[in-house]
């Protein structure tokens, strides 16, 4: 039996080390995972509470159209129940906006360094793939724009961008937007938006009213905490959302998602907690890369790329030796390691174990 010949090849993403691997193949007592980027001050607690009570229906199929969810979110974000689609994490929304609008030749445009699941679904479609070079680790709109022929399908734009965590701004993407192609479709990925409270970041969903073109992708794996249960979504035009939808798997989120994402919606509170305690998170960490005189990117989500003057995976394993567990291997930036904001305390113990990594790469020469 043989397999599409375009996927022979393909990688099989690969997430964050996960800490019971890392305790028990290096014998450590306590692991921190900086590697992920998920919020390490949980989960709402109503949000919780919503998921434990589902479970006592859980020999019932959830509602394949996440319809109490839906009308929450819209009214959360002023938009309407059909320009919504729900998919278990973001990620399963890109494999289905590949499924629906690529077919074989097609092109499809994105950064040579950002998130992988945009080319590996192109790949599968069997999509020919336009990298083009970050900017100072920033997208180049304007080079991506001069990319666009009569063939491009889909352009994705991660927004901050993973890895970096650079930002394209609200001026930058208006004017891309108004130069794009109405029957090319762009992909604006905000899965980190909601940590950032800089007036130049844009909201994407507030410039869907001006372009059918236009899907944003959000998730609740990120600052709602409830990355082990996987429900993300997209808003677009409902035109955009129904042919999507029609790709879409029947029950593909879980009832226990669906319950926990409603009560996260209405929990402002929480919100508002981990931002903070992510700027604060951010604030220490550039200043202590600053004393250690390492460079890094701008930083708007909840990770910083930063440049540890060494091969990354050098660094990588003299982390994990010391109970940190970060993410390094990336093609272009060879020397960078990303890693996530975590609690005061665990951000405290990396800076101190990459401090004595790089003491120690200093004297071994």
């Amino acid at each position: 039996m043989q397999p599409k010949s375009n996927i022979v090849h393909l990688p099989v993403y690969q997430p964050g080390k996960p800490v019971e691997d890392v305790k028990r193949e290096l014998g450590l007592n306590e692991v921190i995972k900086l590697a992920s980027n998920e919020n390490p001050f949980g989960c709402s607690e109503s949000a919780k509470a919503a998921a434990i009570e589902e479970l006592q229906n859980s020999s019932i199929y959830p509602d394949g159209a996440s319809v109490e969810l839906t009308a929450a979110l819209a009214a959360e974000l002023g938009v309407d129940s059909n320009q919504i689609i729900f998919g278990t994490g973001s990620s399963e929304i890109i494999l289905m906006i590949a499924r629906a609008f690529l077919v074989p030749g097609d092109e499809t445009i994105m950064a040579d360094e950002t998130f992988p699941q945009y080319k590996h679904n192109a790949e599968i479609e069997n999509a020919r793939i336009i990298e083009v070079p970050l900017k100072d680790g920033k997208h180049d709109l304007s080079a991506m724009l001069a990319k666009v022929t009569s063939r491009t399908k889909i352009i994705w734009v991660c927004n901050p961008n993973n890895p970096t965590g650079t930002i394209v701004t609200l001026p930058e993407l208006s004017a891309f937007m108004k130069q794009v192609p109405g029957d090319v479709l762009v992909v604006l990925d905000e899965a980190y938006g909601e940590y950032i409270e800089d007036p130049e970041f844009p909201d994407g969903v507030a410039l869907l009213r001006e372009y059918r073109n236009l899907i944003v992708l959000r998730t609740f794996s990120k600052i709602y905490g409830l990355a082990a249960l996987r429900i993300g979504y997209g808003v677009g035009h409902p035109d955009v959302i129904r042919f999507t939808n029609q790709v879409r798997e029947p029950f593909n989120t879980s009832r226990a998602a669906q319950a926990a994402a409603k009560a996260a919606l209405a929990d402002h509170g929480f919100l508002t907690y981990c931002r903070e305690q992510n700027k604060q998170g951010l604030i220490y960490l550039c200043e202590q890369f600053d004393r250690l005189g390492l460079s890094y990117f701008p930083a708007y989500g909840n990770f910083v790329m930063v440049d540890v003057k060494r091969p990354s995976p050098e660094v990588f394993d003299a982390l994990l030796r010391r109970g940190i567990i970060s993410r390094s291997r990336w093609t272009y930036y060879p020397n960078h390691i990303r890693i996530t904001v975590g609690t005061r305390e665990q951000n405290e113990k990396f800076i101190s174990a990459l401090e004595q990594v790089l003491q120690e790469a200093a004297v071994q020469g």
